[in-house]
């Protein structure tokens, strides 16, 4: 089972998950940019971030064997921020960086104006650089979110194959299934959805444009969740075939849009702004 975890916040996991991860067939994924449960207080905080998530993250993350790609946006909840807004500002540095598939997460979280004010500006920005974009749909009130998002895509330039609506679930999907968009949905332990309700929305509603992830973040996660929803479909009767389709050729044929997929990756250099992911020196004689 090969594995292309669309949605997952690396920075949030350690080094055990990257393993953990590899052993279980991850050889790529994509980590948008998010809310850190920290509030930022400036700009000069995101863009630290961005540089991580475009330096750090993906040389850790080499050195596992997986191909790391991010997704940078300003996160539809600290938009309500007055502080973080001129992060709109800088955006366009980093989305004209290799390894940058995607504008994301952008979105709603309380539907307030701040938010679709940045949400439209965000969908303009993806569409001036070519970019798809990946979409939050909020926790609270999903319906009312998800319909809201529907009508700024329609209306803004992108065409509804370069959109990705993510965190959709039994009462969203039927909403988005006929516009065009791609589907994601995160196995998420209580708060989201699990494997087992993935493969009957899977058998209901087929595989076309279908993403399922692990949004794996600092809560309670998990990041082999892609992994066992592969089994568990296995388990309901797909093939292996219909496996690979969702887990793999479809997340990496809509970030593929993008034109900056890495995963033809070379050797892992040994350092990354002279720092390594080992602690301290090896024992003498080690490799």
């Amino acid at each position: 089972m090969r594995i292309f975890d669309p949605h997952i916040h690396m920075t949030s996991r350690t080094t055990d998950d990257y393993e953990a991860m590899y052993a279980a067939g991850v050889r790529g994924l994509v980590e948008p940019s998010f809310w850190l449960g920290q509030p930022r207080t400036s700009v000069g905080s995101f863009v630290d971030y961005f540089d991580g998530l475009v330096g750090w993250e993906r040389f850790r993350a080499a050195q596992f064997g997986i191909a790391h790609h991010a997704t940078i946006a300003l996160n539809p909840k600290e938009a309500n921020d007055p502080r973080c807004i001129e992060v709109l500002d800088v955006l366009p540095r980093y989305l004209a960086k290799d390894g940058v598939v995607a504008v994301g997460e952008l979105g709603f979280d309380s539907m307030t104006a701040d938010e679709e004010k940045a949400f439209v500006r965000q969908l303009e920005l993806a569409a001036e650089h070519e970019l798809p974009v990946l979409v939050h749909t909020p926790h609270r009130d999903k319906a009312a979110g998800t319909r809201r998002t529907l009508e700024l895509v329609a209306a803004s330039p992108l065409p509804p194959n370069r959109v990705l609506v993510d965190h959709l679930n039994e009462t969203t999907v039927g909403m988005v299934v006929d516009t065009g968009c791609w589907m994601g949905f995160s196995i998420y332990p209580d708060t989201k959805m699990d494997e087992h309700r993935m493969v009957r929305i899977l058998a209901e509603r087929g595989l076309d444009r279908m993403l399922v992830n692990s949004a794996a973040d600092w809560g309670r996660s998990d990041p082999l969740k892609t992994a066992k929803t592969g089994a568990a479909m296995l388990e309901a009767g797909f093939g292996a075939d219909d496996v690979d389709r969702v887990l793999w050729s479809n997340p990496v044929e809509f970030y593929g849009q993008s034109g900056r997929l890495l995963l033809d990756m070379a050797p892992p250099e040994p350092t990354f702004a002279g720092n390594t992911i080992l602690r301290g020196e090896r024992p003498s004689g080690a490799a």
